[in-house]
């Protein structure tokens, strides 16, 4: 795990989760609940595995302590360095349309809280999340090892992916850039799937899932609109 000196947002969380100064999470197990049915299931997320991994995954570790009580509501929330924790929704999207397998490696590009790569830790065999904030980064891997999530957390520019943890099956992407940076691409197995945000920060923005092709081209769909903070790094081609 690459991670440099902590950023002064790591004050948000103490030095152990706040599960550990509870007899139990059960307070928000009825929040949880009422998230995966009032939220997920009526905007059209139907694979089991991901509905049942956000019913699990305690959203409210991941948000700094002003915010735990709206940790589960519907709409993102601030966790520092100009950054957010995606809407329940919209995780679950994104997992949904990257169809992760039991058996599968996932590349999470931009930690941000480490909620996500959490939730996909539920579905896959093996996650690399990269963050370029290395405060985030020291955070989130705190949190998932606490948590007891096998995530490989590293400080990086996410734009070039992991090539060390490569090949993956699966990338995510929390993100909006202009296209799919080459470098994700040539990281990806025969047949995995990107999903990313496509578009301009504060314009419009798209949400698309690409599946590789035999020759290497991707096949695009697109999920809807949304709105992401920009994806900033080195790995698009100079204009």
């Amino acid at each position: 795990m690459t991670l440099l000196a902590p950023s002064p947002f790591r004050a948000f969380r103490s030095a152990r989760p706040r599960w550990f100064n509870r007899a139990t999470d059960r307070e928000y197990d009825a929040e949880r609940r009422r998230m995966v049915e009032e939220q997920l299931v009526p905007r059209g997320i139907r694979d089991q595995r991901v509905l049942g991994a956000m019913g699990r995954v305690p959203r409210h570790e991941f948000v700094p302590e002003t915010a735990v009580r709206s940790a589960y509501e519907d709409h993102p929330l601030p966790i520092g360095d100009g950054q957010t924790i995606s809407q329940p929704y919209i995780v679950a999207l994104m997992l949904e349309a990257a169809r992760i397998g039991p058996e599968d490696s996932v590349l999470d590009v931009g930690t941000g809280s480490g909620y996500a790569a959490a939730v996909a830790a539920e579905l896959a065999h093996r996650v690399v999340s990269v963050e370029r904030h290395a405060g985030l980064a020291l955070t989130a891997a705190a949190t998932l090892e606490a948590l007891g999530y096998r995530v490989d957390v590293e400080t990086g520019d996410g734009t070039l992916g992991w090539p060390a943890g490569a090949p993956y099956d699966a990338i995510l992407v929390a993100a909006t850039g202009p296209s799919v940076p080459p470098a994700l691409v040539e990281q990806l197995n025969p047949g995995g799937r990107i999903v990313m945000p496509i578009g301009r920060p504060g314009g419009l923005q798209r949400l698309a899932a690409f599946e590789l092709l035999p020759d290497r081209s991707l096949r695009e769909t697109n999920l809807g609109g949304v709105a992401f903070v920009p994806l900033v790094g080195d790995g698009w081609p100079a204009p």
